[in-house]
């Protein structure tokens, strides 16, 4: 089952650069990136709802919630943060420069969790592996926005 999680993982990821796009489209259609991106949570707190339903998933005690601690309620911040930068920079950077950032971000702040073990993650310290593994992908950013070649050569 492991491969499964893997292969849905990746169309997950897969979907980030489909989705700024889409959500663009609808900024542009209704005039504003925060409209867009509320839509987008609105439409997919529906779905969500739906697969609740469908898979007749009880519902979670009072006493559950107010066990979370407060940082768990953040993640609707973060994500409403997230689709309206993606739907606002996604036609100004192109989905290459928009994902290659969010990617290098990621695993940025990926090294910061792992290494204090805080969010639910397991510590995993920083290796020069890691690191070195970080500054690559920050190196590729610079080389798909062309800032380590001339940029004359591929018509920016």
């Amino acid at each position: 089952m492991e491969w499964l999680s893997l292969v849905m993982v990746l169309i997950a990821g897969s979907l980030l650069p489909l989705q700024a796009g889409v959500n663009a489209l609808l900024a542009n259609s209704s005039g504003h990136t925060i409209w867009a991106a509320g839509m987008s949570f609105f439409v997919g707190t529906f779905a969500l709802l739906a697969l609740f339903i469908m898979l007749r998933t009880p519902w979670p005690m009072i006493s559950q919630l107010r066990a979370a601690p407060a940082m768990a309620w953040t993640g609707g911040l973060m994500g409403a943060f997230f689709v309206s930068c993606m739907a606002f920079f996604a036609p100004k950077l192109g989905a290459t420069t928009l994902l290659a950032l969010v990617i290098t971000g990621q695993i940025g702040m990926s090294l910061i969790l792992d290494h204090f073990g805080v969010a639910g993650y397991t510590q995993h310290l920083i290796s020069w592996q890691r690191l070195l593994g970080f500054l690559l992908m920050l190196s590729g950013f610079f080389f798909i926005r062309g800032y380590l070649i001339n940029t004359s050569l591929q018509g920016s």
